[in-house]
């Protein structure tokens, strides 16, 4: 849905390139930092995606703000609203003089699972129209265990190069020594707050920190986590009978092509054998 929905809104946001130094460090603001995990939090175990908003310095990409995509099926006909949400979304943030400069996305993940073919396309799409962007990926299964897992990914160029070019295939990938951690590249995420918040964040102390505990235990979050694993492995048991029966349709047709291999060697053995003996009774009986 990203993808589709990115495209349309890039065409008509788009922004001229120029020269830019390496990109070091994602700066975002702790505000951003809370909507994503609202966001991600409040529609488990769906995914969403969302608008990153902020400004391009130096070798910092500084993100201000953000918004979320409406959860919506894939569906061609709703693209051109999609994007045309995006629109209004940032005209509307221009118009209380809010940061409005779209610098990429965030979405959210399972146990991991956002190296996909669609977030690759999302990116070349992006980097069509902006000069540099990242993707925010926030795992809400394991930040439930006390680790924010917030990363910032990009593409890295030499994949790109062979992307862009139509050269994405398994022999131009060993010829430049590209594996699969070598396709996105992990920016450091630098948390920042303005004076006033942690002025703010220093005055609150949290009430009665054991019962806040004692009420978190009551919490049954496990269930739309087991159902989320049970896709993710029924997924797998689809693919591993695929390639299983592909096995086995390989098997089949080695082992007919040397069975039929096999009867042509015994049957040229036993015309080389009979053209000998005949040859053989020939002479002796010239002789």
């Amino acid at each position: 849905m990203a993808n589709t929905m990115a495209r349309s809104f890039l065409q008509a946001a788009s922004t001229s390139e120029e020269v830019a130094p390496p990109l070091r460090v994602v700066q975002i603001e702790g505000l951003a930092v809370l909507k994503i995990i609202k966001h991600c939090n409040e529609f488990l175990p769906a995914l969403v995606t969302g608008q990153l908003l902020g400004l391009d310095v130096g070798s910092v990409l500084e993100v201000t703000n953000c918004f979320p995509f409406p959860i919506r099926e894939e569906d061609e006909e709703i693209e051109a609203d999609g994007a045309n949400y995006q629109l209004e979304m940032m005209r509307c943030l221009r118009e209380v003089n809010v940061d409005n400069n779209t610098v990429g996305w965030y979405q959210s993940t399972l146990m991991g699972s956002f190296q996909t073919v669609e977030l690759i396309e999302t990116f070349m799409n992006y980097q069509e129209n902006i000069r540099r962007c990242v993707c925010i990926v926030y795992d809400p299964s394991r930040s439930a265990q006390g680790v924010l897992a917030l990363k910032a990914l990009k593409l890295t160029d030499s994949f790109m190069d062979l992307y862009r070019n139509n050269n994405f295939t398994g022999e131009k990938l060993r010829e430049k020594k590209l594996s699969w951690v070598d396709i996105f590249e992990e920016i450091p995420i630098k948390v920042s707050n303005s004076a006033l918040v942690t002025a703010f964040m220093t005055e609150l102390e949290p009430d009665l920190p054991v019962k806040q505990c004692d009420y978190d235990r009551l919490k049954l979050s496990t269930a739309p986590y087991m159902a989320r694993n049970l896709e993710f492995l029924i997924d797998c048991m689809e693919d591993l009978s695929a390639e299983q029966n592909k096995f086995q349709y390989y098997y089949r047709n080695l082992s007919r092509q040397q069975a039929q291999q096999q009867a042509w060697l015994q049957k040229r053995r036993v015309a080389t054998q009979s053209f000998n003996r005949f040859y053989l009774m020939k002479a002796l009986h010239e002789d």
